[in-house]
């Protein structure tokens, strides 16, 4: 099985200036080398038949992506219109400022096979792309949020993957993100 490290992911997961809620002390080479060479820890199922997560212990600085939301910490929450790509509708999105969390214990790589790459327009010249990351404290999957659920349901068109909404699994997203929230420097 090959791993690629795509067009998609890569300026998120290694900004071309390095942001601390990025992953850190890894180039994208050794990251994809890295996930060729080493047997995940588990392999999880993803949202769809397309999408598998590997987990690994994480082996960089990196931080976790997400902070539980308390009364200490909630004056820090930000909210801003904003699209993952120009080709993308702003969607409204949350994070704090001026909090650090701790270091992850897993690096989990979300994945998406060559055939659903090619479908949505951004081949890969390998089995699996990478299209994300998630750097968490557990062994399980941080919910993905629900506004990417939503775009995934509008479809391709729109930046999302086709696949339709899951009322059950919309419901369960809502539940983690209204007590957590990701963080910027």
């Amino acid at each position: 099985m090959s791993i690629v490290l795509t067009e998609f992911a890569r300026p998120r997961l290694f900004p071309r200036e390095p942001r601390s809620n990025t992953i850190q002390d890894c180039t994208p080479e050794a990251f994809e080398r890295r996930l060729n060479a080493e047997t995940p820890l588990a392999v999880l199922n993803g949202y769809a038949p397309f999408c598998k997560l590997h987990v690994h212990r994480n082996w960089t600085s990196t931080r976790c992506m997400t902070i539980p939301i308390d009364d200490g910490n909630r004056h820090r929450l930000r909210t801003a219109y904003e699209a993952r790509t120009k080709d993308e509708l702003p969607v409204l999105v949350r994070w704090f400022e001026g909090v650090e969390p701790p270091v992850a214990e897993y690096l989990i790589p979300i994945l998406y096979s060559r055939e659903q790459m090619a479908k949505e327009g951004t081949p890969v010249d390998a089995d699996w792309g990478v299209v994300g990351c998630l750097y968490t404290m557990t062994l399980e999957e941080t919910p993905m949020t629900p506004i990417t659920m939503m775009r995934n349901a509008l479809g391709v068109e729109e930046g999302g993957s086709g696949v339709q909404l899951d009322r059950e699994a919309y419901l369960r997203s809502v539940g983690f993100w209204e007590g957590n929230a990701g963080w910027r420097p």
